[in-house]
């Protein structure tokens, strides 16, 4: 039997995949095989294709031309329901999951065990137990998802679709929103269930996971296929070269050097969940601070502390010589500091409003000083924020309809249009594609030569060293060293990271 056919007759077979959405063609004459047992990596920039590709195979979207078979027998199907009753399923980018009900409930929402006529509890939360241990979560699966953080959520989501009978699964970013030892947990689980005969069609903005996880490469751009790679052992200047379809010769810009004028200067700061403990440490002008540090350990807590959204136990905030003691955001904001959220989507935006009004919310005195606010007063504050930040739409563009990159454009747009004195952004390119993240870096470094203060707080740890003046890592919620950057090295950082 030839390769091809084996290939026909076990595992999932697409051919000459298409979508259009009226007169636009968003995929096209698109082939891809998954064996038994194997991981395919499917790349490209946001906009590409991976997405609409993984929703046709996981029955979010009917195809407009092209086939598929699985196993042999012809696959079409209808529905994500259709899709998981052949076993394959679906990991979303986005966490689909009701933050009011417990974890265990999340992960067996709409086929929940039962026993004797009742929903079977017991069984239920070990089942989910046993599945987030192995990805590296021990808390109690009674716990509210509402009171996770982003990367326990994800892991959550992780765990609903492997206590699924799947022979394939499509993991859309799954590793976005988790650091180091949480992805090492995810890909020996991966491992484990790839002995077990299952295939997985992996996408990743995170270039470097991809020869750590993946059998072969698949590469898109403008929704047809570009590159195929028999090896995931590819460099990865080739592999973004082929998403972008240029040479990209430099990820970071160029830093500056920073004014030795202090902004910011964080003192003994504590909180009182003793999330993070006794932290110091300041910031100047011009400069790009970065604070690194594994899932957990304080990171998110911090910053959220200094922009006014958690409350302080003790320790002192000076902006400017000021000191300030925040009693919200309002305060904080008031001294000039803005927080970019990790979690754009939840906290930085509303999806259903337009970019022109996301942008103008919380900016009202500067869109219309005169105290009147107009629809055009509106369109024309956007559009200058539009085209300075370089977003891809229009003021009236609903927001929810943007790519990761550019809702994250519209989400700097908006909290730089402040005129703050320091920026907070935790997370900058979560979920973003590799085109983006160079935008996104300009603008960072952008924000640096202006003289602005700057934090960045990232699970990247390339991108924390990539963009930093210098670097705080912290463990356990404590602050274990400040690196200069001719210091702050990949083993320096993880060594600090991991005490």
């Amino acid at each position: 039997m030839s390769q091809s056919s084996e290939v026909q007759a076990s595992g999932l077979s697409v051919r000459g995949a298409g979508k259009l959405y009226g007169s636009v063609t968003v995929l096209e004459d698109v082939d891809l095989d998954v064996r038994p047992g194997e991981v395919v990596a499917l790349l490209g920039e946001n906009g590409a294709g991976k997405s609409t590709l993984s929703s046709i195979i996981a029955g979010l979207v009917q195809p407009s031309s092209g086939t598929m078979t699985w196993n042999g027998q012809p696959y079409a199907p209808a529905s994500p329901a259709d899709a998981l009753a052949k076993g394959i399923g679906l990991i979303h980018q986005e966490m689909r999951l009701l933050p009011d009900l417990s974890i265990a409930e999340n992960v067996f929402v709409g086929r929940q065990p039962t026993r004797f006529g009742r929903v079977d509890r017991p069984f239920m939360e070990r089942r989910a137990a046993e599945q987030l241990h192995r990805l590296g979560l021990d808390v109690p699966t009674s716990t509210l998802v509402r009171n996770l953080r982003v990367a326990a959520q994800q892991q959550v989501e992780i765990a609903k679709a492997l206590t699924l009978d799947a022979k394939l699964l499509v993991l859309d970013e799954p590793t976005a929103a988790l650091g180091g030892e949480e992805t090492d947990h995810l890909f020996e689980q991966v491992a484990r269930l790839r002995r077990e005969g299952m295939g997985f069609i992996y996408i990743s903005h995170r270039l470097d996971e991809i020869a750590r996880i993946a059998d072969r490469v698949v590469v898109l751009r403008d929704g047809r296929l570009v590159g195929t790679h028999a090896t995931a052992q590819v460099p990865v200047k080739t592999l973004v070269e082929a998403m972008v379809g240029r040479s990209v010769e430099r990820m970071f810009p160029a830093v500056s050097v920073p004014a030795k004028r202090e902004v910011l200067r964080i003192e003994k700061l504590s909180a009182p969940d003793k999330s993070f403990r006794d932290i110091s440490f300041d910031v100047c002008a011009g400069e790009v601070f970065g604070i690194a540090g594994i899932v957990g350990a304080g990171r998110t807590e911090l910053v959220r502390a200094i922009a006014g959204a958690d409350p302080i136990a003790s320790g002192t905030i000076t902006i400017d010589g000021r000191n300030l003691a925040p009693r919200g955001p309002a305060d904080s904001l008031g001294a000039g500091i803005v927080l970019v959220p990790e979690d754009r989507k939840d906290q930085g935006l509303i999806l259903e409003h337009t970019i022109g009004d996301n942008i103008a919310l919380g900016n009202y005195p500067r869109v219309a000083p005169w105290g009147f606010v107009t629809p055009g007063a509106v369109r024309r504050y956007a559009k200058e924020n539009i085209a300075r930040f370089g977003v891809k739409g229009s003021p009236g563009q609903p927001v929810g309809h943007l790519s990761g990159g550019n809702q994250q454009k519209v989400v700097l747009a908006k909290c730089i249009s402040r005129q703050p004195r320091v920026v907070i952004l935790d997370e900058p390119t979560r979920g973003i594609d590799v085109g983006a993240r160079a935008q996104i870096y300009e603008v960072i470094a952008g924000l640096a030569r202006q003289g602005l203060a700057v934090i960045v707080v990232s699970s990247d740890l390339d991108e924390v060293l990539g963009l930093a003046h210098r670097v705080m890592v912290l463990s356990r919620g404590l602050n274990r060293g400040i690196l200069d950057r001719e210091a702050a090295t990949r083993v320096a950082v993880m060594e600090r990271a991991t005490l």
